[in-house]
């Protein structure tokens, strides 16, 4: 499973972007982190591990599915990656299994997690319920309401739940609370469900997330003998998004584009599209892109997908807008809503709303356009289908 991190340098910087800003409690222990993630990950003996149980316990690989009726509605022709037949209904659990692996070698004896839509939250209670590892996840009191389900999934599996009132009780808020509980309790592992945050968090959740690409660069190969014009995936940290890309990027013929949350327009504060709007900061440890006030100071965001609904990116997608390598484009909830409701019907598959402001995205750019696309469908609607 050789991948591009390899490569990547290893004090966590793509151009510019990235590094590890941390309390002082903390930069040993990410030091130590990146150094045993290098040195453990790329093995022989963990790889074989980890493709072990995502095959057996996951169900990868997840199928390359056409759809026609789609494709046919657009003018393009339409590939769906579906993460969401994954086992626990998205992306996340590749990431899960890949950390919780890393923790099992490093003794964790508690797991600490942030969630918005709930599907990382999820996806790690489950890999914890695996290992017999105590959880606790944090969860913004707005995301605790809209995705109730995920709440009870998390809590049947033995997790915590910590429900957070600051701010706007979203994901940022939980990335907050878990960060500063982290600091307090070091001896915990903390399992950061995208590719945000502090060196190594974003070249870790890239590398174990990057088995979509390489299953999708296969899969269309077999499927039409050649790469595809065009994939999309929807962005919010930016996990799916970067799984999905890696192993695309140095095809330079294959165009990439992400669609981030737009909410109710970029014209207004109640949006998401940080790589849209953003400004360059050192938000929540890393050297990026936030969503900012007047004063120049970090804000909040909103989205009607929980898992967009946050003020940050990954710094290797900001490092992938500057070098113009990925267009990021805003997808507002209505537009996002009516895709929802379209693959429902046209194909029989309720995707995640967050996943809709991909095919959103698509249904927008490749209109009888006659071109090949992949769009990860990076998870499955069950929670939102009571909200929309």
């Amino acid at each position: 499973m050789t991948t591009q991190t390899q490569q990547q340098n290893k004090n966590g910087y793509f151009g510019e972007f990235g590094g590890a800003f941390v309390p002082p409690v903390l930069e040993n222990k990410l030091k130590d982190l990146a150094n045993f993630f290098f040195k453990t990950a790329f093995t022989e003996e963990f790889e074989k591990e980890f493709i072990h149980l995502l095959k057996t316990y996951v169900g990868r690989p997840s199928p390359l599915y056409y759809a026609k009726r789609l494709s046919e509605h657009i003018g393009s022709k339409i590939y769906l990656k579906r993460e969401d037949l994954n086992h626990t209904g998205a992306h996340k659990i590749n990431n899960t299994i890949g950390q919780i692996l890393l923790a099992k070698r490093l003794g964790a004896t508690q797991i600490l997690a942030e969630t918005g839509a709930g599907q990382h939250g999820v996806a790690t209670a489950t890999a914890a319920a695996l290992f017999g590892i105590k959880c606790k996840v944090f969860m913004g009191a707005e995301d605790v309401e809209r995705q109730k389900l995920n709440v009870n999934r998390m809590e049947l599996l033995g997790a915590e739940v910590v429900s957070i009132d600051a701010g706007q009780g979203t994901l940022k808020d939980a990335v907050d609370a878990a960060l500063g509980y982290y600091i307090e309790h070091p001896d915990a592992y903390y399992l950061l469900g995208s590719a945000v945050g502090p060196h190594p968090y974003p070249t870790m959740v890239a590398h174990f997330q990057s088995i979509i690409g390489k299953e999708a660069r296969k899969q269309f190969l077999e499927a039409e003998g050649k790469l595809p014009d065009s994939i999309v995936a929807c962005i919010g940290g930016g996990s799916n998004a970067i799984g999905l890309f890696k192993e695309f990027i140095p095809d330079e013929n294959v165009k990439i584009y992400a669609a981030e949350g737009a909410g109710e327009g970029l014209d207004t504060k109640r949006t998401a599209a940080t790589l849209n709007l953003g400004k360059r900061m050192i938000f929540q440890g890393s050297d990026s892109l936030c969503l900012t006030d007047e004063d120049g100071n970090p804000t909040g965001s909103y989205s009607i997908a929980a898992g967009l609904d946050y003020p940050g990116i990954g710094p290797e997608h900001a490092y992938l807008k500057e070098i113009k390598r990925v267009e990021y484009h805003a997808i507002t909830d209505r537009e996002a809503v009516n895709a929802f409701k379209l693959i429902s019907e046209k194909e029989g598959i309720i995707p995640a709303i967050e996943s809709s402001h991909a095919v959103a995205l698509a249904a927008k750019l490749f209109k009888n356009k006659s071109e090949t696309v992949i769009i990860n469908l990076s998870g499955r609607g069950d929670k939102d289908v009571e909200r929309l």
